[in-house]
């Protein structure tokens, strides 16, 4: 039996089960080229799952897909992980965390629940914030809207004055959302000895994956600019057509900032 999320305190999605229709089961599809089908004002349209900003304009049609109908799993694997990990640790410093391509909320507020004591949430869509403040008032102390690949001044200033000893980045990681120069400038705004929390697809781990996140991470554990602590496999939800989408958390130290030079270009 799958283990949902609960997220109870997000608007109601019930409006959406007989507006949505997904591919027949056993299509097969590229997982950056799935789409659903939304009913409004009498037709049918097609959405892209990653057109987050128009899924996000939409109250309730980011948690009915992929946490009622594709049961994603990902925010509370990821952030329960990071939380077995502090506890090993034994720190007992507050956790201050810096919550990368964080949509509308969800990761947050799995964050609050093991917690976090401070979360400032950073996205490149305006929609994501929007949706975040709609849907889950209160989980994020601050929510920039920002592109992360060049953070202006303000957005740099904020990051700082957060001191944050965490980041996370939940399933945004491998298919182009997240850059790794944006992955690499925030968590750089993370002292050593914090933790990065994230997941990616599990076929990215594979040695063939030269380039992006997947090579990026590979230097940083391969030339000490991390520590693995914790990795988990897991089922990140289904596919569009019903199959199992496997991805692997992980949570690893910080041991240094992650040089310029390590970075490597999406393909």
């Amino acid at each position: 039996m799958s283990e949902a999320i609960a997220v109870s305190t997000i608007s109601p999605t019930r409006d959406w089960e007989n507006r949505l229709r997904l591919p027949g089961n056993g299509e097969r599809m590229a997982q950056d080229a799935e789409w659903c089908e939304i009913r409004e004002a009498g037709r049918w349209r097609r959405l892209r799952f990653h057109d987050y900003g128009e899924i996000f304009d939409r109250p309730g049609l980011y948690e009915y897909l992929f946490y009622d109908l594709l049961e994603c799993q990902s925010p509370r694997r990821v952030v329960r992980l990071l939380g077995e990990v502090r506890a090993e640790q034994g720190g007992d410093e507050p956790l201050r965390v810096i919550d990368l391509g964080a949509g509308n909320g969800i990761v947050g507020q799995e964050l609050r629940a093991i917690g976090a004591a401070e979360i400032v949430g950073i996205d490149i869509l305006q929609e994501a914030r929007t949706a975040a403040e709609r849907d889950l008032p209160g989980v994020y102390d601050d929510y920039l809207v920002a592109d992360v690949t060049a953070p202006d001044e303000k957005t740099r200033k904020r990051l700082r004055a957060l001191r944050p000893n965490a980041l996370t980045c939940v399933a945004a990681l491998g298919f182009g959302d997240i850059p790794p120069a944006a992955y690499r400038n925030a968590a750089n705004l993370v002292a050593p000895g914090g933790l990065l929390a994230f997941n990616i697809k599990e076929e990215f781990l594979d040695a063939r994956y030269t380039h992006g996140f997947s090579e990026l991470m590979r230097r940083m554990v391969n030339e000490g600019v991390v520590r693995l602590e914790a990795t988990r496999r897991y089922r990140h939800r289904r596919s569009a057509g019903g199959e199992p989408i496997y991805y692997t958390a992980m949570v690893a130290t910080k041991l240094r900032d992650i040089p310029e030079g390590m970075l490597v270009a999406e393909e």
